[in-house]
């Protein structure tokens, strides 16, 4: 987790209060932040995840102000027009398709603001931005860039320019090897044949994203008054909250915020934007599920009064007919990126309500805790596995798309994330492909290498009981790799295991494209499909990387436990 280093004095000062060194530290911890340390000159303190708007000195002085009561409820930003524009060119579009733009005018900058500048960019850059695959963060010095701003993607070698600290004039393709941001980033890149680019009117770069500024129209000093700021990557609503964070920070530090018009060329879906947007977002508070999750009796009233100690707004909306018939909606920051669900709302009423004022209760039901029955299964096939000299491997249960369909020779639509954190954006279906991965990046070791997994995989079901209509099965997958092995070798692992488990099976030919014709079959128990078993296609190992022979079978253990 990020940790931020904090001047005690402008954070004092931005508080607007000071409190004792015990209360502070009290205070800070209650907030739901770790504190690490606090001196006279310096706050140390560990942000969590789920809250990127307090990586800056500004956002977390904004939300602790609101906490201990002084600068209570929904801070209003005032937004002017600048009347000026952003162009996105159709060439970004299968690059780095969006960006979110915007202005700030009479900020004061000494040395102390320009680190808290550097801080923020570099905080988000590694946190909510994935260290840039996600987000990519330019700040600009206003007084070198001439507008209209265009964004757009061109050959590396048209991309011309004097990046950040050098004093000589480079192609993209050279950035990339010469320079140590270009080195440390420019994987981001790889294999593209256009580069996302910012120029100004005149035609001058202003940066390569995600890689580095220009040096002479991106770099901010202390004469800089005002600022061009943006954010480039692929999901316009992650972007408009990475800059709401920053120019609220930026207001914060005495700045104003102006508007830029974002062109978008035809062919997307909305050909005209405008940011920063900072409208809260309004969600209704069931009040109720907030009373049963935290056992509290709170009326509307209280939930205001707490809700506002951590920076939203609230409206109670009373109905006709009786005076206690009230609603309310809460209104959520737009730098606030953590508010999904109503459960959100309970865990930031339990901090404002304060965990310490909670009364210990203990519970009326006595119960006695056991193992889950398919854990206990589970652990036996460990065990039986591990007996015949495998060696057991977990992966994550999301995975590249192609590496579950063009890989494995499929076209299976599978289970996307919505907002992917990065390129594992998808459930996976199988557990074949992880086991192949993990082949395809060990063939530096030596063979045999015989693993197995035993771990979730995820199918869409519309019969499904729960509401992401996405059902999980416990799966089991077991992979043989190296020279000699044969469908033969394979059934020999099913063989023992079927029969250490008092079951009796049957194969039955099938067809799969991801497994040699003839060399595949359906493992049958009780005439119930329970997995499958073959020798994987050359082709899927050519894919992958693998130079040697890869026999695999794959079971439903849920099938196999109900039929024990």
């Amino acid at each position: 987790m990020p940790t931020i280093t904090v001047n005690r004095k402008v954070f004092e000062k931005l508080v607007g209060k000071k409190l004792k060194e015990e209360e502070l530290k009290d205070r800070i911890s209650m907030l739901g932040t770790d504190l690490e340390s606090v001196d006279k000159d310096e706050i140390k303190v560990e942000i969590f995840p789920n809250r990127p708007d307090l990586l800056s000195v500004q956002g977390f002085a904004r939300a602790f102000s609101s906490f201990i009561g002084v600068n209570k409820g929904l801070k209003e930003y005032n937004i002017k027009k600048s009347g000026k524009k952003i162009i996105i060119k159709n060439s970004v579009k299968k690059v780095r398709p969006y960006t979110a733009c915007a202005i700030i005018k009479g900020i004061k900058i000494n040395d102390e603001r320009l680190k808290e500048i550097i801080d923020i960019q570099e905080k988000l850059h590694v946190t909510f931005g994935r260290n840039r695959k996600k987000i990519a963060i330019g700040i600009y010095p206003m007084e070198t860039i001439k507008f209209p701003v265009t964004y757009s993607a061109e050959k590396p070698n048209d991309i011309v320019f004097k990046a950040l600290g050098l004093n000589q004039r480079l192609t993209a393709k050279q950035i990339l090897s010469k320079h140590t941001a270009g080195r440390e980033y420019g994987h981001l890149l790889e294999g593209l044949n256009l580069y996302p680019v910012f120029r100004d009117a005149k035609g001058e770069v202003l940066s390569l994203p995600p890689v580095i500024n220009s040096e002479e129209t991106g770099k901010v000093t202390k004469e800089t008054k005002e600022l061009f700021v943006e954010c480039s990557g692929f999901d316009f609503e992650i972007l408009n909250k990475c800059l709401n964070m920053i120019v609220t920070s930026l207001a914060d530090m005495g700045g104003e915020i102006y508007s830029l018009d974002l062109n978008y060329d035809s062919g997307y879906n909305k050909q005209k934007q405008i940011t920063p947007n900072l409208n809260p977002v309004k969600m209704k508070l069931d009040l109720a599920y907030v009373n049963k999750i935290l056992g509290l009796e709170l009326k509307q009233k209280d939930a205001k009064k707490y809700l506002e100690r951590m920076g939203f707004g609230y409206e109670i909306n009373k109905h006709k007919g009786s005076e206690n018939n009230e609603s309310g909606e809460v209104l959520i920051p737009a730098y606030r990126t953590d508010i999904l669900h109503q459960i959100d709302f309970s865990e930031d009423i339990a901090i404002a309500y304060g965990y310490e004022n909670f009364e210990s209760i203990i519970p009326k039901v006595a119960t006695i805790g056991s193992e889950n029955k398919l854990n206990k299964f589970m652990n036996k096939i460990r065990d039986i596995l591990i007996g015949v000299k495998l060696i057991e491997v977990k992966n994550y249960h999301l995975i590249r798309k192609n590496q579950l369909n063009e890989l494995m020779l499929l076209e299976i639509q599978g289970i996307e994330l919505k907002n992917s954190l990065g390129e594992h954006n998808t459930l996976r279906s199988s557990l074949i492909p992880s086991l192949l991965k993990n082949l395809s990046e060990n063939q530096h070791n030596e063979y045999p290498q015989n693993i197995f997994e035993l771990g979730k995989v995820f199918c869409k079901d519309n019969k499904s009981k729960n509401d992401t209509e996405i059902t999980e099965t416990e799966n089991l997958s077991v992979s043989l790799c190296h020279e000699k092995t044969d469908f033969t070798e394979i059934k020999q692992i099913l063989d023992a295991l079927i029969l250490s488990l008092g079951l009796n099976y049957e194969i039955k030919e099938s067809e799969h494209i991801s497994f040699i014709k003839g060399r595949i079959g359906s493992i049958i128990i009780d005439n119930k499909e329970i997995g499958i078993i073959g020798e994987i296609n050359p082709k899927v190992l050519e894919n992958w990387n693998i130079t040697v022979p890869t026999s695999v079978f794959e079971l439903n253990l849920e099938k196999v436990f109900k039929e024990i």
